[in-house]
């Protein structure tokens, strides 16, 4: 009795096309990056707590270059790369995963 041996056939594996992306962030000290915006230096002022857009800009699905904006430039450029993904800070946020448990343990208490 012949016996063939059953091919085993690679399926096709697609990595899924990065996408630029926006993260807003504290202004850290030392910083010297430039508004994508208005062009003004995006400035670490030890009173008062600035907060910058960060973006990550892909084209054609391979990283291009970042880009800083002041928040409030970010909404006047109408949101150039999109939403605000993601914690308002990750330092200080809890991950993805604590929120999604969270969530959960809230839905799961009865009423």
């Amino acid at each position: 009795m012949a016996t063939t041996a059953s091919k085993k056939r690679k399926r096709a594996t697609t990595n899924p096309a990065w996408q630029s992306r926006a993260v807003i962030r504290d202004v850290e000290a030392g910083s010297a990056v430039d508004c994508a915006h208005c062009g003004e230096r995006v400035k670490f002022q030890a009173k008062m707590r600035n907060r910058q857009v960060i973006c990550n800009v892909y084209i054609k699905g391979a990283w291009s270059h970042v880009e800083h904006f002041h928040a409030d430039c970010y909404d006047s450029a109408e949101r150039p790369f999109g939403e605000i993904v993601g914690p308002l800070d990750a330092r200080r946020s809890p991950s993805p995963a604590q929120m999604q448990q969270a969530k959960t343990q809230r839905e799961a208490k009865p009423a």
